[in-house]
C-alpha cells in the first residue's frame, strides 16, 4: 500500500479548513485516513499560525516511505522538525492564544439632545410655583375655607348618584335594555 501525506477538505464554502492526514493513496481526498497529523486553516490572518503538525508523526510515517503531497511539503520545510519558520510560527500561535482586546471607543461624535417639552406645559409649573406662594401668605383660615367648598363638591356629587340610582330603580327591565327609551320618544 502506498501511504499519501495530504489534506482532508473539510469546514463549508467560503471557509475552507484543511486536516493534514496520512492516507492510502487510492482513497478518495475526504475519504478514509490511517492517521491525522495536523490542521491548516486559511482564514487565519497571520500567515505563520496557520499550520499546526504533530512533528513527531509526521517523521515517523516520513520514514516508513510515506510521500508529501506538494503543499504538505511545503508545510514541512516551513513547520517541520528542523523548519526554517518555527520561532514565526511558535510568535505567532502565542499571538493568537492571548485574549482580543478591544479598543475604547472614545467619546461619542454625535449625542441627541432631549426632547424638549411644549411651551404650555413649561409654564404650567411655573404659574403653580407662583401660585403657592400667594396661598401661604394668606390667612390661616383662607386654608380651612378651602376645603370646605371641596366637601360641598363631594355632598353634591353623592346627591347626583342617589338620585341616579333611584331612577334605575324605577325603570322597567324593558326601558333598561334600551328598547324603553326608543318607545318614549315615539
Amino acid at each position: 500500500m502506498a501511504v499519501r501525506i495530504r489534506m482532508k477538505k473539510l469546514g463549508r464554502r467560503h471557509r475552507p479548513f484543511f486536516r493534514i492526514c496520512a492516507t492510502d493513496s487510492r482513497a478518495p481526498r475526504d475519504g478514509r485516513v490511517l492517521e491525522e497529523l495536523g490542521t491548516y486553516d486559511p482564514m487565519l490572518a497571520d500567515t505563520d499560525a496557520r499550520v499546526t503538525m504533530n512533528n513527531e508523526r509526521v517523521d515517523y510515517w516520513l520514514s516508513v516511505g510515506a510521500q508529501p503531497s506538494e503543499n504538505v511539503q511545503t508545510f514541512i520545510k516551513k513547520y517541520g522538525t528542523d523548519g526554517t519558520h518555527i520561532e514565526q510560527q511558535q510568535a505567532a500561535r502565542e499571538l493568537l492564544a492571548q485574549p482580543k482586546t478591544v479598543p475604547d471607543p472614545g467619546e461619542p461624535t454625535f449625542v441627541m439632545k432631549p426632547a424638549e417639552e411644549p411651551a404650555a406645559e413649561k409654564k404650567a409649573p411655573e404659574a403653580a410655583a407662583a401660585e403657592t406662594p400667594a396661598a401661604e401668605a394668606s390667612d390661616a383660615p383662607a386654608k380651612e375655607a378651602a376645603p370646605e367648598p371641596a366637601e360641598a363638591v363631594a355632598s353634591d356629587d353623592s346627591a347626583k348618584a342617589e338620585g341616579a340610582a333611584e331612577e334605575s330603580a324605577t325603570e322597567t327591565p324593558a326601558e333598561k335594555s334600551g328598547d324603553g327609551e326608543a318607545k318614549k320618544e315615539d
